[in-house]
């Protein structure tokens, strides 16, 4: 069976069933996670902050104020040498570690192209499938700790794009922003999972038995590293409900504030890429209202919640984070108080793992309309993440049909991010 004939919705289910129903006293003891803590700062990994349907950068990042285009909001100053939207006010104080490159122009502002522009490097074509961020670089840096028991690219409040031609080994494991596995029933009994997987694996075993392709293969191997959650402490990652309530006050009792945390705990415990989705950004109408009552409190509250919580604990140096959407929106605000798609002039925000913190890179012009400096694409930006994670941008694929593939298609890493 050809690789890409596997239902990925099938496959998850089968795969995640483990994880939900693991014991729920399953805990990592203070030495585990001392350990954890120690392991993962030698190794590397990536969280990616998932803002689906297209920010309003020019009103969060870039503000214009004064200006026809700049909206209702002022900046204010940070930490760092860059000013950003007063209702940020506890991002401001972590700016010293996070970098706003300005001048992203990207060339798709639909969403479902944008979404896979910016997860792969590569526009849409149907004849082939790319693998994603969180494939890449499970891929290129599944192997660097000893004994991690999860699977490699965790996807949290929602699903992420696929693995494409680097094949199901590499798919995302989804979960929702309690740790749980959507479309699962929580009630199946022990006995009842077991014969399951037993008839699972007889069929996987007449799969490759009979040399119908991959991908059976990297559904068994999938389903083993899944199936060892019985039995491990790691399951513990996805309990965000251990840590102490001022913790979890810290983050916000919200499904963004809930996954950035549980993002912390996984990449502690040494998963090397985890997305957070946190979506409801395509605000055609009623963008200011919008921001400033519903998506920026949560923004800021988690996401410096997550930073500074990687940084005391010693992994914001090994660690990426990125912030993005699909593209920005139009400067132009429409009849409706609200602002359009525009891919031409948008903001997208990272730190960690050596990227300067602190600064601004690029700069739009005065309404926000263009980029006026050296413009970076999907591609350059994926290509700068890599680099700080140490991952070699000379790493050709094979596709699925034979072609040679470009990691991060051939993308130029952003410079002023490392000084």
């Amino acid at each position: 069976m050809p690789r890409s004939t596997i239902n990925r919705r099938h496959f998850l289910k089968h795969l995640a069933a483990t994880s939900a129903l693991a014991p729920a006293a399953a805990h990592l003891t203070g030495a585990i996670r001392a350990n954890a803590r120690e392991l993962a700062k030698n190794h590397r990994a990536a969280i990616l902050l998932w803002m689906g349907g297209g920010p309003s950068t020019i009103d969060i990042w870039d503000l214009k104020p004064g200006t026809a285009t700049g909206g209702p909001f002022a900046p204010i100053s940070t930490s760092g040498d860059v000013q950003i939207c007063e209702h940020l006010p506890q991002l401001a104080k972590v700016m010293h570690h996070l970098a706003v490159v300005r001048s992203m122009s990207t060339r798709e502002a639909d969403h479902n192209r944008g979404r896979y522009y910016l997860h792969t490097g590569y526009v849409p074509n149907p004849n082939i499938k790319h693998p994603s961020y969180g494939a890449v670089i499970s891929h290129e840096l599944a192997d660097q700790i000893v004994g991690l028991e999860t699977p490699p690219f965790i996807s949290i409040g929602g699903s992420s794009e696929g693995p494409g031609f680097l094949g199901m080994a590499y798919a995302p494991f989804v979960v929702d922003s309690n740790g749980r596995v959507r479309n699962l029933g929580s009630d199946m009994q022990p006995a009842r999972l077991k014969t399951r997987l037993h008839m699972l694996r007889e069929i996987e075993q007449r799969f490759i038995t009979e040399k119908r392709g991959l991908a059976a293969e990297d559904h068994a191997k999938v389903l083993d590293k899944t199936v060892s959650l019985l039995t491990t402490d790691q399951v513990s990652a996805f309990r965000f409900q251990q840590e102490p309530e001022a913790v979890r006050e810290r983050y916000g009792n919200t499904p963004f504030g809930r996954g950035c945390l549980m993002a912390r705990r996984l990449v502690e415990t040494g998963v090397p890429f985890v997305e957070v989705n946190f979506g409801g950004w395509d605000n055609h109408r009623d963008v200011f209202n919008t921001l400033q009552n519903d998506k920026l409190p949560v923004l800021d509250q988690a996401m410096s919640a997550l930073i500074e919580d990687l940084q005391q604990r010693g992994l914001l140096e090994s660690t990426v984070v990125l912030w993005m959407g699909e593209f920005g929106r139009t400067p132009r605000i429409n009849a409706n108080t609200g602002r359009d798609h525009w891919a031409r002039a948008w903001s997208a925000v990272l730190g960690g793992c050596g990227i300067r913190g602190g600064i601004a890179v690029g700069k739009t012009n005065e309404d926000g309309t263009r980029v006026e400096t050296e413009p970076y694409s999907a591609e350059d930006l994926m290509a700068t993440v890599l680099k700080a994670l140490g991952i070699s941008l000379d790493v050709t694929y094979t596709s699925n049909n034979g072609r040679p593939m470009k990691i991060a298609n051939g993308g130029r890493v952003i410079e002023p991010l490392f000084g």
